[in-house]
């Protein structure tokens, strides 16, 4: 399997010719294409519905429906922001049918007081190298909202643009900055309260 690459173009021609290979039924091509972005799409439908029965059962919805409409593929964006929009939709669709919200939209304002206690300055990022650290703020991840979780997952942990996380939720840029600089201060603010991070 070659080398990952970062190269915007090279990436585009890898998608382009994977896409090829599956639309023209080559062997073990849509398999590759499985395990190339499985763990992408557990990561989003995870974040988003926090159930592994559902996640597990919801992930391979997204792979029947990524095989069955990949031909409306365009190549204008990555393939891996595309197939992250298929998941984030049916993650979203899933909860709608279940009557779970998305957004909270006061979900900050329980814990103001704390948050705006805790200085900007402090590297959440950094903190994950340390396992007890990095335990919390899972937890203290599992307690956002699903956007949130689901926004935090595709910016941080996929290292999607923010142009891509918006192409993949249909929110505005600005709209997914808002939530990424609160959904961190929250962290903070539940870190803090937990295990004293530093502000």
């Amino acid at each position: 399997m070659p080398a990952p690459t970062s190269n915007p173009a090279e990436l585009h021609s890898d998608d382009q010719a994977l896409v090829r290979a599956v639309l023209e039924r080559v062997p073990g091509a849509f398999e590759r294409l499985v395990r190339q972005y499985q763990r992408l799409c557990w990561h989003i439908i995870d974040r988003m519905v926090r159930q592994p029965d559902d996640t597990q059962e919801l992930c391979q919805e997204v792979f029947l429906r990524v095989h069955q409409t990949l031909h409306q593929y365009r190549g204008e964006s990555l393939l891996k922001s595309w197939i992250a929009q298929v998941a984030y939709s049916v993650g979203k669709r899933h909860l709608e049918r279940k009557r779970i919200p998305i957004v909270e939209p006061d979900a900050s304002d329980a814990h103001a007081l704390l948050v705006e206690q805790v200085g900007d300055g402090h590297d959440l990022e950094a903190a994950m190298a340390d396992k007890e650290i990095a335990r919390h703020l899972h937890d203290a991840l599992d307690r956002l909202p699903p956007l949130q979780r689901t926004l935090l997952t595709l910016y941080h942990l996929e290292e999607l643009p923010i142009g891509e996380v918006a192409k993949v939720t249909g929110l505005a840029e600005g709209t997914i900055k808002s939530h990424l600089f609160r959904s961190r201060k929250l962290l903070r603010g539940l870190l803090e309260a937990r295990i004293g991070v530093p502000s």
